[in-house]
């Protein structure tokens, strides 16, 4: 547009170039997520809602009951508590999946080590279902309360998850409100805890089942109910537990929590008197950082997986370089081998000031078994550190082995695993030594349907004729997944053409219901 606008100017008023150089346009903020199709404030992505009603259920004693339900099923009566078999009979169609506790809470724990490193400096996990998160301090880093209620929000939508958040004066008046409160995000001023609660039932202050019985058998409905009455009266009817949890709510005790405590990571630093630059000084400076960091894993009792090397150049520049291993180990010797076969990769410039050395990620390092004895037995060869350098020559991506995977459909069937694994379950039906990442057409097939295996065939440019087939193999469409493979239907036929050569191929479709598939032909791998 400007250029067009410069061109229709005559010559002696257009711009010079020194000046058209100088204009710009607003660079986007580099690290601002970017808005779906370029639109700035775009809404956050709607939650996660279900067609059909899913609940999650748990074993209490000799009874399945709901442990959580989705909006859907929440709108239909179902509340967690409930009897399985009462929701089922129901609502027939329900979809009823087992409940992993150890799960959820280990994704909560996850999410309070987050928050201690990005939110807050003090988070902890409340209960099956929440975090709490001292925000005292914090909170004008984030824009303010309010604001940081809203990203936490869409921080929770963008990975599925329906968060609500309530930011109060108290733990206790936090908790009821984002659980029992009538909107997804509220903020009450301090002091005003008694009003927020007011008209919350009793079960929000955390009470014991035995208490919420009690207090629905005097009629005590809400909290208001609870404030003007005595504190010994209240004590003989409801228990002195229920009176502290409502003294923590309003304030008047006080409700401490035990933070998380991210693990320290192991690290060293060396500053050097004069800058160095040769791969020799650079190797001694290693050396001497990796002694340092075993140390470190010795006292923690822990070895290292993943090693990062920081260079401070004197010019104020970094460059990082980073080793990992295929099993925790604490050999220095070891580790400063796999930096030695990339000490080409490092630049120091005009010279390195400081070196900085540091474990992003450790495993537990407890004593090693060994397999020899006295009777002379052999050692099982340890491979890890021979995996180590050929994974520091060809890289880390280059060395994998293969693990089964419980799928039918053949190339979702492995998965590649670190090579120390030692992969179990393979299925018993036979399968190419070599498998293509993807299926390539065939033209020119000449075969028989619906059972016949081909009798000719083109594959990149060649024409193979077969002496030997084997088949069909049907494998249908995995129909979870996405509604193409309802119907899809493939079979597979191993065939041996006139030089010797077998192959894996297979036909899309039956032969008899079109739906199925078009009669396509595909290579899919190679035998030997």
């Amino acid at each position: 547009m400007i250029e067009q606008q410069v061109a229709a100017l005559p010559l002696h008023q257009r711009p010079q170039m020194r000046e058209l150089g100088r204009r710009s346009e607003a660079a986007e903020h580099p690290f601002k997520r970017p808005s779906p199709n370029g639109i700035r404030n775009a809404p956050p992505p709607p939650a996660v809602t279900h067609d059909v009603p899913l609940i999650l259920s748990e074993q209490i004693g000799h009874r399945q009951v709901i442990a959580a339900a989705c909006p859907a099923a929440l709108a239909l009566g179902l509340t967690p508590g409930m009897a399985v078999t009462q929701a089922r009979a129901l609502i027939p169609d329900l979809d009823i999946r087992p409940g992993d506790p150890d799960a959820d809470l280990a994704l909560l724990d996850d999410l309070a080590h987050h928050a201690v490193r990005h939110w807050t400096p003090i988070a902890a996990v409340s209960g099956p279902d929440g975090l709490w998160l001292d925000l005292t301090g914090a909170a004008h880093l984030h824009g303010g309360e309010a604001r940081f209620c809203q990203r936490l929000v869409r921080f929770c939508r963008r990975f599925g998850l329906t968060g609500r958040v309530a930011v109060a004066g108290t733990p206790g008046a936090a908790h009821a409100l984002a659980r029992f409160g009538s909107d997804a995000v509220a903020v009450i001023p301090n002091g005003q805890e008694a009003q927020a609660l007011a008209s919350l039932p009793p079960v929000a202050l955390r009470l014991t089942p035995e208490a919420v019985t009690a207090a629905n058998r005097f009629g005590l409905d809400r909290i208001a109910d609870l404030l003007p009455l005595p504190r010994g009266p209240l004590a003989r009817r409801l228990g002195i537990s229920s009176v502290r949890r409502l003294d923590e709510a309003l304030g008047r005790v006080p409700e401490p929590f035990a933070p998380v405590v991210p693990e320290e990571v192991p690290a060293t630093r060396r500053c050097l008197l004069e800058p160095v630059g040769t791969a020799d000084a650079i190797e001694q400076v290693i050396g001497d950082l990796l002694a340092d960091i075993v140390r470190q894993l010795r006292e923690q009792g822990r070895g290292a997986r993943a090693l990062v090397l920081t260079i401070e150049r004197i010019d104020g520049s970094e460059q990082r370089l980073s080793v990992g291993t295929a099993r925790a180990t604490r050999d220095a010797t070891h580790l400063a081998r796999l930096f030695h076969l990339r000490i080409e990769r490092i630049d120091p410039g005009d010279g390195i000031e400081a070196m900085r050395l540091f474990a992003p990620r450790t495993d537990p390092l407890g004593a090693t078994a060994l397999a020899v004895n006295l009777a002379g037995d052999d050692a099982v060869p340890d491979v890890a550190m021979l995996v180590d350098q050929i994974a520091g020559r060809v890289g880390e991506a280059a060395v994998f082995t293969l693990a089964p995977i419980e799928s039918d459909v053949p190339e979702r069937a492995v998965r590649r695993v670190s090579p120390l694994d030692v992969p179990h379950g393979w299925p018993a039906w036979r399968r190419p030594v070599r498998l293509l990442a993807r299926p390539e057409p065939l033209i020119g097939v000449l075969a028989l349907l619906p059972d016949a295996p081909p009798r000719r065939f083109t594959w990149r440019g060649k024409v193979h004729a077969v002496v030997a087939g084997d088949g069909p193999e049907r494998i249908h469409g995995e129909w979870w997944r996405r509604d193409g493979e309802v119907w899809a239907v493939r079979d597979y036929f191993q065939v041996e053409d006139d030089s010797g050569a077998r192959f894996w191929l297979f036909r899309r479709g039956d032969g008899v219901d079109q739906a199925t598939g078009d009669l396509s032909w595909y290579l899919h791998g190679m035998f030997g």
